[in-house]
């Protein structure tokens, strides 16, 4: 069978448009708090992925970094937080006991897609 190279150009680049979704990762396109935000009455933190979550292999873990009069205070785990996957499949959702007290927080959150490759970052923010 002969190919003509146009016609072999043509099946090369249609077969890497149709890998290239395959080899993307979840990239996160929002935040609630904001990165950097100051913020009251925080009772949970979300975060929006750019495509589904597999909810199994995808979490948040929330610490508390700083708080008023305790500037050498190691950094505590936040307890009582249910995290999961909200109902668009995009979302990371990290729900609260009760309101975050004043202090300054840090979210390291990892995600895994379809894809399989786990992403991590880390959020910040502070309460007053």
């Amino acid at each position: 069978m002969h190919v003509t190279r146009p016609f072999a150009v043509l099946i090369a680049a249609t077969a890497l448009a149709v890998a290239i979704p395959a080899f993307a990762h979840p990239q996160l396109v929002a935040a609630d708090p904001a990165q950097g935000a100051v913020v009251a009455g925080v009772g949970r933190v979300a975060l929006t992925f750019s495509e589904p979550l597999v909810a199994q292999m995808s979490g948040i873990a929330l610490m508390m970094t700083g708080m008023p009069g305790m500037e050498h205070h190691a950094a505590m785990k936040m307890t009582g937080v249910r995290v999961s996957v909200g109902p668009d499949r995009k979302s990371l959702v990290a729900v609260l006991p009760r309101p975050l007290p004043v202090g300054s927080y840090e979210a390291d959150w990892h995600a895994v897609s379809t894809d399989t490759h786990r992403v991590t970052g880390k959020l910040t923010f502070e309460v007053r």
